[in-house]
């Protein structure tokens, strides 16, 4: 048995009103529908919004619950012996974000960060900015990946309340100590101008990596394997840059658990820290660094139409000129993806 890769016909769709037309391919002489029922027109609809929730929530819960073991284990009322080390914290975020990229991975665009399904909206803006992301889904991604952030800190800290309580001294008292376990605090001794160049150096090295992994005239690797990347830069990212304002790189990544902490008993003291730093720090230096990363690589190693570096000037347009169309909107992340180019 097989079935044709391309469509053979087009059929009006009998449930819509309005006549909606659908492409239906051949199966041993029987007809299949894009959509066998209402609730997958649904979910068709749903499902890049879905993703991109998963990916960040399946990140957040491997990230928070490894900082949530290791310092709280550090009480002998919560452990006999301390549950890890700092490169414990490193391999559990890298270990989270391959995880959340390989279960998003083919669904929402297939854009790791230009191009695996988990896009941190630090990601999402300079995708819409440098790679012809479609800037009307933006909002949408980035309200899914705030909402992803909070329900997974939301679960990690249901999972480890008590913990939560024996660490702090009791139900109701919750102070910066864990507040730090769900989104990122910078060490007492850095300034401001310091924490935010922590944040944008490090932010603009993983864009330089995922935007190489992502260019067919680079070194991508092979389909599948962009998750098994992504690991190795934060893990990297983790053991090299991640001690003084514990790397948040992704907006979405401290944003959502920010709000969470801030729903749970922590109240106003996690955006009043440092003069707002939740703003400056984890969101803007992200934001600013991969658009540094970004024009970076565009403008000495990229040369695919989709970047505004390549455009074609007004000679080149005379002449009916265009930069090679080479960019890998969908980088390889499950068998086939490549067909997706």
């Amino acid at each position: 048995m097989s079935m044709s890769k391309e469509p053979v016909g087009m059929m009006s769709d009998p449930g819509s009103k309005e006549g909606i037309t659908e492409h239906i391919d051949a199966y041993e002489g029987e007809f299949i529908t894009q959509y066998p029922n209402a609730w997958s027109r649904y979910r068709m609809f749903l499902r890049e919004y879905v993703a991109e929730f998963l990916g960040v929530c399946i990140i957040i819960i491997f990230g928070t619950g490894v900082d949530c073991q290791v310092v709280l284990s550090s009480v002998t009322g919560v452990a006999a012996s301390q549950k890890g080390s700092y490169l414990s914290i490193s391999f559990g975020w890298a270990i989270g974000t391959a995880l959340g990229v390989w279960v998003s991975g083919g669904i929402s665009g297939g854009h790791l960060n230009p191009a695996l399904s988990w896009r941190p909206f630090r990601i999402t803006i300079m995708l819409a900015t440098y790679r012809g992301f479609p800037w009307k889904k933006v909002p949408g991604f980035i309200l899914a990946q705030i909402l992803g952030g909070l329900v997974g800190a939301g679960l990690v800290y249901a999972n480890y309340i008590h913990a939560i309580d024996i660490f702090e001294g009791g139900r109701h008292v919750r102070t910066l100590d864990t507040a730090s376990l769900f989104s990122t605090y910078a060490a007492d001794y850095m300034t401001s101008v310091s924490c935010f160049f922590s944040e944008f150096l490090a932010t603009g090295v993983l864009t330089i990596v995922v935007l190489a992994i992502g260019d067919k005239k680079n070194l991508p690797p092979p389909a599948g394997l962009a998750p098994l990347v992504l690991f190795l830069v934060i893990l990297g990212l983790g053991a090299s840059l991640g001690m003084e304002t514990a790397y948040a790189l992704n907006p979405a990544r401290d944003l959502g658990p920010r709000i969470l902490t801030a729903m749970v008993g922590y109240g106003k003291q996690v955006f009043d820290y440092r003069n707002q730093y939740w703003i400056w720090c984890p969101i803007m230096g992200p934001i600013l660094g991969s658009q540094a990363g970004a024009i970076f690589y565009d403008a000495f190693l990229y040369t695919g139409d989709e970047s505004p570096f390549n455009k074609p000037n007004a000679a080149a347009r005379a002449r009916h000129e265009h930069a090679a169309h080479s960019a890998r909107r969908h980088l390889p992340a499950g068998p086939g993806a490549d067909d997706q180019v």
